[in-house]
């Protein structure tokens, strides 16, 4: 009984650590956004050391998920709840190196006059933050019903990235000299699409961690997407 009461615990104190990981990751969304419309470099350079601190924080939970799996020999249901605690934070991580991406490109484009008013890129930004705060939510709750929520909101960041690409593509019919600018809000937009794909990988790993099955909800991204070129799709299933 003693052992089972300090296991949760420890489990509790995961939970809190992830819930906290996940509010530093959704602030990063915010102030990348803020950063690019504002065309803010400090709070775009600040993203670089938020970005270190979440680094940190997904070793360190990762070190605790390690030390609990060796040390209380966790059986099925709670290793499948920390083996989903390992993936988690892998896709937030991932998302932080996003915000990131998405950063250095304003650094970039800070003295240039934006070729299009910022609407829908603003808005894919908070569907994607939303998705991440309530797949981090699903997983605490072990609330499928949310998480299948999450992954059916993909479809509106999909479609948002759709609609920008095809606004982008006119832009540069008509005005051949803004090729560089539209490419630079197509990787954006692709970034954002990508963070919408992990939020919607963390719900997946909460079905999984609740059923003890793999109920694929949408698209995957399995393998580590950090790649020079965001518009190669191999890295997803």
């Amino acid at each position: 009984m003693v052992t089972r009461h300090y296991f949760d615990k420890e489990l509790e104190d995961l939970h809190f650590e992830l819930i906290k990981m996940g509010s530093m990751v959704e602030e990063s969304i915010d102030n990348t956004i803020a950063a690019l419309k504002n065309q803010d470099v400090e709070l775009a350079r600040d993203i670089f050391r938020n970005e270190d601190i979440i680094d940190e924080m997904e070793k360190r939970i990762e070190k605790k998920c390690l030390n609990l799996i060796a040390r209380q020999q966790p059986l099925a249901k709670d290793l499948r709840t920390i083996s989903t605690a390992l993936k988690i934070i892998t896709d937030m991580e991932r998302i932080a190196d996003h915000s990131a991406d998405i950063a250095e490109i304003t650094i970039g484009m800070a003295n240039e006059k934006y070729i299009k008013p910022l609407i829908d890129i603003p808005r894919m930004a908070e569907l994607a933050k939303q998705m991440v705060k309530k797949s981090i939510d699903a997983y605490v709750k072990q609330d499928i019903a949310l998480a299948r929520e999450v992954c059916d909101s993909d479809d509106a960041v999909d479609d948002l990235f759709s609609k920008i690409v095809l606004e982008l593509i006119n832009i540069v019919k008509n005005d051949p000299q803004a090729t560089e600018q539209v490419i630079n809000f197509m990787f954006i937009a692709k970034y954002l699409e990508r963070m919408g794909d992990h939020a919607t990988n963390i719900c997946e790993w909460v079905v999984y961690n609740v059923t003890g099955e793999h109920d694929h909800l949408a698209r995957h991204v399995y393998k580590d997407d950090r790649v020079n070129n965001p518009f190669v799709d191999d890295n997803k299933k």
